[in-house]
């Protein structure tokens, strides 16, 4: 599903924000990043939707190589990708139900099916008396849902949630991971970034130190195996 072959990203500054991360994400996990803030956990979402690319290693992305992807797929990608953003990255001066309705557009879904849709999003993230309220409207929570609601708009394989639960108290948070276990018990692959342990549980869990991977609890975890081979 997901392939990060010795991935290092550098910048011209010379700042590196991943050196030579490797690992494999199944189709339908559900993963945990860890790491302190310039760790590296936004850069990967980053690099998942080709927003930026790496200096060094290969991404594979269902089966895409995004070094071989053209920017006229890059679309494409982004529909199988669903990320939510640290700032929620909603239109302030568009309703909750006018926001998802503009996503459900750029995707070309018939106008006829639009409002089905999504008032049937606005149910499945538990706002679904919300959608006629403005995002400062909101309490951290609901916009947090609504924020959800988006970027599973296209039906997206994976999704990507940058710190979902940062700014939000411990029983809100808690419903928020609640809700995308929810998501991915319906089959979308979900990676999780948090400062939060208490989140961690039998999730398998990635945690980053200074751009690289100090631990990964899968049993098959890509440097392991690497070092099998050297010694064999």
């Amino acid at each position: 599903m997901i392939i990060f072959d010795q991935v290092s990203k550098s910048y011209p500054s010379g700042e590196t924000v991943l050196d030579n991360v490797s690992f494999h994400i199944k189709q339908g996990e559900f993963v945990i990043l860890t790491g302190q803030s310039g760790a590296g956990k936004t850069t990967i979402g980053k690099l998942l939707i080709k927003e930026i690319v790496p200096s060094s290693g290969n991404i594979t992305v269902e089966s895409l190589d995004l070094s071989k992807l053209s920017d006229k797929d890059i679309s494409k990608l982004r529909r199988k990708v669903g990320v939510i953003f640290q700032d929620y990255k909603v239109i302030p001066d568009k309703t909750v139900i006018e926001n998802i309705s503009l996503a459900l557009e750029i995707i070309n879904v018939p106008k006829k099916e639009i409002q089905d849709r999504a008032s049937h999003l606005l149910e499945l993230v538990g706002i679904p008396d919300k959608g006629d309220l403005f995002p400062s409207q909101l309490s951290g929570g609901e916009l947090q849902r609504a924020a959800i609601a988006r970027a599973i708009v296209s039906e997206p394989t994976i999704l990507f949630a940058d710190e979902p639960t940062g700014n939000l108290d411990d029983k809100t948070s808690q419903d928020i991971f609640n809700l995308l276990k929810q998501v991915n018990k319906i089959g979308t692959t979900v990676i999780m970034s948090t400062h939060n342990q208490s989140f961690l549980g039998d999730i398998r869990h990635i945690h980053l130190e200074k751009g690289k991977i100090k631990s990964d609890s899968a049993t098959s975890h890509p440097e392991k195996s690497t070092k099998k081979k050297k010694n064999a």
